[in-house]
């Protein structure tokens, strides 16, 4: 189909027409990171595009009460895209949009709205923070059957990566929206997948992250199977992560290098890794933000359990990739801890809030652990003082409410609205009685 790089309003009405568009649906996210939409008619879009377009605010998870809940999405040009995946003789183009009030103002309750304010604050620096997040996720027969595709493992090819053809369908879909797709794999588990997106300035690489999942998701529908990226779907195998790799430019300059030091990192970096490592148990909730997440982090399953950093170790919270040693533009860090299924626009903030943190107070980094930390004893891990990341989402709670930082990054709506969904989260799976209690407990009580 093909896509054309919008940089204004004039530019869409224009692209619109020549390329015969049938609807435009103007994309947004809530609090939880679930994708909204709504789809207006080229006739509408000139008004669309330069007054937005009104809805109801209180209908959205964790948006506005219903007597504040006039919103006004207002659409950003240079994300209009064709839909790959709708006919070519009527197709169909997507914007994502900033929420506003009535009067305009940005409307603090809009994820897109905090990520952009804390890129503002560094843009002031001429800083740019650059992410490039790996996301794992399964391939199953349906939503309803736990059943895998393939039996393949990690970089396994034919016959056991059976569903590479999926993969490469959705790259090519990928690549036809202007997403840069540095490389895919078939994962550890059984029909476990990982495409990964070339880095990019965080806000576009938040609704790149966003247009990924629908990706996957819709090319698996189209061949009759289903794709998710529930952080631990199946007991007993590795669940899915979202590594994210990150780095401070400004201009060409990558900040995060030092050619003369040991691992080629800059105090900026350092202080940006222990910054992270300070307030991971803080900000874990909006990077892990569901039940099902914890149940990844467990030990045996490659995800961090231990806040610490390392360049070899893949038990490491925080790790140095070593790929390509001493070359400026590869250096970077990795965050090993979030999962595919948080917010991207939140948790990016949160992660570049804590690392600012540890940079303007000069943070100290302590001595990177190559260890496998899972085989120390207590009494080894407590001389090393290595601390765990919360258990569950209950713990993580405790751990956010008391955040002043990240309270300040999201802003007192959002972090207000999310940590009262997270707790009406938890009260609903604790009281929750599961298949497992039945089981286990009826036949001997």
């Amino acid at each position: 189909m093909g896509n054309q790089i919008c940089t204004t309003r004039e530019d869409v009405m224009k692209v619109v027409k020549e390329k015969n568009v049938s609807f435009i649906q103007f994309w947004f996210t809530d609090v939880l990171g679930m994708l909204k939409s709504f789809a207006i008619t080229p006739n509408e879009l000139e008004m669309g595009m330069s007054e937005g377009m009104g809805f109801d605010g209180s209908s959205i998870e964790g948006f506005a009460r219903i007597e504040e809940s006039d919103m006004v999405a207002m659409p950003d040009p240079t994300t209009f895209r064709m839909l790959p995946w709708r006919p070519n003789d009527r197709p169909v183009a997507r914007m994502f949009c900033d929420i506003v009030k009535p009067d305009q103002t940005p409307y603090e309750g809009d994820p897109r709205y905090v990520l952009k304010k804390l890129l503002q604050k560094i843009k002031e620096k001429g800083y740019t923070f650059n992410v490039g997040p790996e996301l794992e996720y399964f391939y199953f027969k349906s939503k309803t059957e736990l059943e895998p595709l393939d039996e393949g493992g990690y970089f396994d090819s034919r016959p056991l990566d059976m569903a590479a053809d999926l993969r490469r369908e959705t790259i090519f879909a990928l690549q036809e929206m202007g997403i840069d797709v540095e490389y895919s794999h078939h994962e550890v588990a059984p029909s476990q997948h990982e495409i990964d997106l070339r880095y990019d300035e965080a806000l576009s690489m938040s609704d790149k992250t966003m247009t990924y999942r629908i990706v996957v998701k819709e090319i698996a529908r189209q061949q009759g199977c289903y794709a998710t990226f529930m952080p631990k779907p199946i007991f007993g195998i590795n669940g899915s992560g979202m590594h994210v790799h990150q780095s401070l430019f400004q201009g060409e300059r990558n900040l995060f290098f030092d050619e003369n030091d040991q691992y080629h990192l800059s105090k900026m970096a350092k202080r940006y890794i222990a910054g992270i490592m300070k307030h991971a148990r803080e900000i874990i909730v909006v990077t892990n933000q569901w039940v099902n997440s914890y149940k990844r982090m467990v030990p045996g399953y490659e995800a961090p359990v231990y806040i610490s950093w390392a360049r070899h170790n893949r038990s490491a919270m925080i790790r140095v990739p070593m790929y390509k040693p001493g070359k400026e533009s590869a250096t970077r860090i990795e965050f090993r801890a979030p999962d595919p299924a948080c917010n991207p626009y939140l948790a990016f903030a949160v992660m570049l809030a804590a690392g600012l943190e540890g940079i303007e107070n000069e943070y100290q980094i302590p001595e990177p652990i190559e260890e496998d930390i899972y085989k120390m004893s207590e009494k080894e891990k407590k001389k090393k003082r290595i601390q765990t990341l919360p258990g569950n989402l209950y713990e993580a709670i405790l751990e956010v409410e008391k955040s002043k930082l990240v309270k300040k990054a999201l802003g007192e709506h959002i972090f207000n609205k999310f940590l009262q969904n997270k707790k009406i989260e938890w009260d609903n799976y604790r009281t929750h009685v599961s298949r497992y209690e039945i089981e286990k407990y009826m036949p001997i009580m």
